[in-house]
C-alpha cells in the first residue's frame, strides 16, 4: 500500500447478526493515535465511524467499498 494517508483499521461488529468476521477499514492515518489514546471515533473511507480498537494483521479482510475508493484514489 502506498502511503496515501490512509491506514487500514478494523471496525468491530456490534449488532446480533454477527458473523465474527473481521472487516478492516481505510482511515486517515493522523487519526489513529489520537483515536487509541483518546477514544475519538474515527471515520473510514466508506463512511463508517468506529473508535481504534486494533491494528490488522497481514491477510485481514478489508471493507469492499473501503478498498475501491482507496484505489481510485490511488490510481
Amino acid at each position: 500500500m502506498s502511503d496515501g494517508g490512509t491506514q487500514v483499521l478494523e471496525k468491530p461488529q456490534t449488532d446480533d447478526t454477527d458473523t465474527g468476521d473481521e472487516v478492516f477499514h481505510y482511515v486517515r492515518k493522523e487519526k489513529i493515535a489520537e483515536s487509541a489514546v483518546m477514544g475519538t471515533m474515527v471515520q473510514a473511507l466508506c463512511g463508517e465511524v468506529f473508535p481504534v480498537t486494533k491494528a490488522p494483521k497481514p491477510g485481514s479482510p478489508v471493507c469492499p467499498a473501503c478498498k475501491e475508493i482507496y484505489e481510485s484514489l490511488a490510481g
